[in-house]
């Protein structure tokens, strides 16, 4: 895999979990990792705990501004009016399409510490999400001393060497996780073991509509095998997470992060290689 992913100008980390055995594979599983938008999915599970919980209700409705949103390519930062909107629909753009501006409005609503103790109830000291998208976005503004609105097709004369330096990219200073404990998150989502079942099929129920089939879903064609995943995105960063579920049963937690030495925007190869490891590391497992 290693070998594979320097061919097409990238590093990669990755761990897959068999969830019936416990039987793993990785490469440098315990290293720590940007997540990017990885970050959604404990998020999404401190919502579904609240929820659950009768702390919040996830029909309680926001009305969202239509001007001074985080940045984003798609979703409500592109809207043209003020919306009301459900905490639980927000959920959904957070999961489905990335929607910065729907996570930074749930982040707001279960608050950062009830993140983290979340992460440290279940054991994950590697896992942290110390930054909503706005603080991400910023961060590399500063950096670069740019106006960045999370498109990385604006970074397209930046040289490679301040991109590789941003702090976005550093896991010390963001967002962050290894692969080996979002494999265990995920795993604990799947066997309702990392809140009330009820909040985990919530959770479970908005990965599985993730929109985007390009990375994860690529290692694993046909009908018959069902991919629930969540995808991060930063410059010179490809992630995915999720699950992978087969018709016999058999279901895997698999997270795989890569970082390319080419800052091009339009990158299928790392797509791919993210589809083409994962498949890798499922079939060693199912061997």
């Amino acid at each position: 895999m290693r070998a594979y992913a320097g061919e097409l100008g990238a590093e990669i980390w990755l761990h897959a979990r068999d969830l019936a055995t416990g039987r793993t594979v990785g490469v440098d599983a315990e290293t720590p990792v940007v997540t990017a938008s990885v970050l959604k999915v404990p998020v999404a599970l401190e919502l579904a705990r609240q929820a659950v919980a009768g702390e919040m209700d996830l029909a309680e409705r926001i009305t969202v501004p239509a001007e001074g949103l985080v940045a984003s390519p798609y979703g409500l930062a592109m809207h043209r009016d003020p919306t009301l909107i459900s905490y639980n629909d927000l959920a959904l753009l957070m999961m489905v399409i990335s929607d910065n501006v729907a996570t930074d409005l749930v982040i707001d609503r279960v608050g950062k510490d009830r993140v983290a103790a979340l992460l440290a109830e279940l054991g994950l000291p590697g896992t942290a999400v110390p930054q909503n998208c706005a603080e991400i976005l910023a961060s590399i503004e500063a950096d670069l001393a740019i106006s960045y609105t999370d498109d990385e097709r604006e970074l397209a004369d930046v040289p490679v060497e301040q991109l590789r330096a941003l702090r976005a990219l550093d896991p010390a200073a963001t967002d962050r996780t290894a692969p080996d404990e979002i494999t265990s998150l995920l795993a604990g989502i799947w066997r309702d073991e990392a809140a009330d079942p009820e909040a985990c099929a919530l959770v479970r129920g908005w990965m599985g509509k993730q929109v985007w089939p390009h990375r994860l879903s690529s290692g694993f064609p046909g009908d018959d095998i069902t991919v629930s995943g969540k995808t991060g995105t930063l410059p010179l960063v490809r992630n995915e997470v999720g699950v992978v579920e087969f018709p016999d049963g058999g279901r895997y937690a698999v997270g795989v992060f890569t970082r390319a030495a080419d800052p091009a925007p339009n990158a299928p190869q790392f797509d791919g290689l993210i589809g083409w490891a994962a498949a890798q590391a499922v079939a060693q497992l199912r061997s």
